[in-house]
């Protein structure tokens, strides 16, 4: 994945209208299919503080709107407002591919393995960006102190490297 550069205000705009409106969608399906469910299917009503033995009913309406959140967020995730949203999302889908292997890529990049120096400059140039997009101000000093690293390595070594040259494939190696 090329790392783009995204507007900050806008994205973190369309996230939160986002949120919004999966979290009001999941809310008032799962009341909704609960209800129905109920009204087709459930006990008839007890008396008093006693339970109406409808929680199973309940429960499945709250997995019915999940899944119906998600074949909603399935079809809308191509749409131009969603275009950054995406990116992002696949992104951090990268760094837990990366972050699993992280281990045997660092020692690898120990060794001066141009691959995996190559991988870890996108991992944290990418991480950067994620986390100034979340406003994630606490981790972002360590990052630029891997950046930082991670580029001296290369100078070292007289490579030119940049995040472009990263590849998810370099990955399959570890």
């Amino acid at each position: 994945m090329k790392l783009i550069a995204i507007n900050k205000q806008l994205y973190r705009k369309q996230l939160n209208q986002l949120l919004i409106a999966l979290v009001s969608c999941l809310a008032l399906l799962s009341l909704g299919f609960g209800a129905l469910l109920i009204a087709f299917f459930g006990k008839e009503v007890v008396a008093g503080a006693e339970s109406t033995g409808n929680f199973h009913l309940n429960l499945l309406g709250v997995v019915l709107a999940v899944i119906s959140c998600s074949l909603v967020m399935n079809i809308i995730k191509t749409k131009p407002f969603m275009k950054d949203i995406y990116w992002v999302w696949q992104l951090k889908q990268l760094h837990n591919k990366i972050y699993r292997k992280h281990a045997k890529i660092v020692a690898a990049a120990n060794e001066n393995q141009v691959e995996a120096i190559t991988i870890l400059l996108y991992y944290y140039r990418s991480q950067k960006l994620v986390f100034e997009l979340d406003n994630n101000t606490l981790t972002l000093d360590t990052v630029n102190q891997n950046i930082s690293g991670i580029e001296t390595q290369f100078e070292l070594l007289n490579l030119v490297i940049t995040e472009d040259d990263f590849q998810s494939s370099l990955l399959d190696k570890y």
